[in-house]
């Protein structure tokens, strides 16, 4: 999972993605392997663009702080509204993509986007737009809609844009699901860290293979069961209690509910096809439930209360296994869950008894009960 050691045995220290004890800004996974936790305290919430951002605050906090106190009908100050006119001036009406990231924009209508009929995809992220006013005019050739950290409380005006596949509403202020039923050739739809509680108005959309809905209220699975081509799913630091509703999904290959309130793995034994599974942060105590997910690679449950590591060495496909800060303190039980399984390259095993109790003996027990693993922990394992 981590890249080229610096060093024979040494490789560079995992990035923490978010620490589930801090604040609510996520950064972005840099690590080599997309898509992926490179930490297992982190939550998973994948940003596919980086944060242009400078200083120790986010551009979230700063642009709500900027904003305070101001009304949703205000319309932008003049010497903004002429900055946003200017911006494109020089672009050609033929150009497909637009990219205007970090700009305070404040007003679409005032870019004046109807001259770009061939815009394909439009990316205004990390700026201060409440309203979503797009002119139709490109509404035929649209396939990507990137406004991310925005100030939007409102999902409106998309009624013409249904040839859009993704669409990205992260860090913003919404908190229903609403008037996207129509957008059924969506493909990917992020809603990272805004305030919505209920899953809802997705069941027509049955092209889609990606939900992102980390960072929101949501307590409950629900409403998903016509979406049966779904592949990824993240529902990372939210309030769900439970591994339900999920049946339908025999084509997901990841499910992310890392930083809930789990209590156990059941629920899951319909997900056949699924790869990658990371519950880490919650409060299950055991590892039962996974019986019949045989496809697994990669599995993370760090940070849970679980004392006994069983129903493992059916899984012969397993590549990772992050189990850090749970109550584990056999080494006995990693050799005869862990020892068989050949495929197995990676283990997290750091803040557990059995690795504070005689840290000095840690790694060489660790070798000792999966003779065939790669890397421990943050370190590679020295050839012998």
């Amino acid at each position: 999972m981590a890249g080229a050691p610096e060093s024979p045995d040494t490789a560079p220290p995992p990035v923490d993605v978010h620490d589930a004890t801090a604040d609510n800004t996520l950064t972005p996974d840099t690590g080599e392997k997309k898509d992926k936790p490179r930490d297992s305290k982190g939550w998973d919430g994948k940003l596919r663009l980086n944060k242009s951002t400078s200083g120790d605050e986010s551009p979230v906090a700063r642009l709500k702080s900027d904003t305070e106190g101001e009304s949703e009908d205000d319309g932008p100050p003049p010497d903004q509204l002429a900055a946003d006119e200017d911006l494109l001036d020089d672009v050609p009406a033929d150009e497909d993509e637009i990219d205007l990231v970090h700009l305070r924009i404040s007003s679409i209508p005032a870019l004046k986007l109807e001259r770009f009929e061939k815009l394909r995809r439009l990316c205004l992220r990390q700026n201060q737009i409440q309203d979503v006013e797009l002119p139709d005019q490109f509404a035929p050739t649209l396939t990507e809609l990137d406004l991310y950290d925005n100030l939007i409380s409102h999902i409106r005006g998309l009624d013409a844009f249904t040839q859009l596949e993704i669409l990205d509403f992260s860090f913003n202020k919404i908190k229903h699901i609403k008037r996207i039923g129509h957008l059924t050739k969506l493909r990917d739809l992020f809603f990272v860290q805004n305030k919505i509680s209920t899953i809802e108005n997705l069941e027509g959309l049955t092209n889609l293979r990606q939900i992102e809905l980390g960072a929101n209220r949501i307590r409950e699975i629900q409403n998903l069961d016509t979406l049966t081509g779904l592949e990824q799913l993240w529902l990372g630091k939210n309030k769900i209690t439970e591994l339900k509703g999920l049946s339908n999904l025999t084509n997901l290959k990841i499910l992310s509910i890392q930083s809930n309130r789990l209590t156990s793995m059941s629920g899951i034994s319909g997900l056949t096809s699924l790869e990658e599974l990371y519950v880490s942060h919650n409060a299950i105590t055991d590892t039962t439930g996974l019986e019949n997910n045989a496809n697994l690679q990669i599995i993370d449950i760090s940070s849970n209360p679980i004392e006994h590591l069983t129903n493992i060495k059916h899984l012969s496909k397993l590549e990772e296994f992050w189990a850090s800060n749970c109550k584990l303190g056999s080494f006995e039980e990693i050799e005869q869950e862990l020892g068989p399984l050949k495929e197995l390259q990676t283990v997290y095993f750091e803040g557990n008894p059995l690795q504070r109790r005689q840290p000095a003996l840690y790694r060489n027990k660790v070798k000792l009960a999966v003779p065939h693993v790669k890397q421990i922990d943050a370190t590679f394992v020295r050839a012998t």
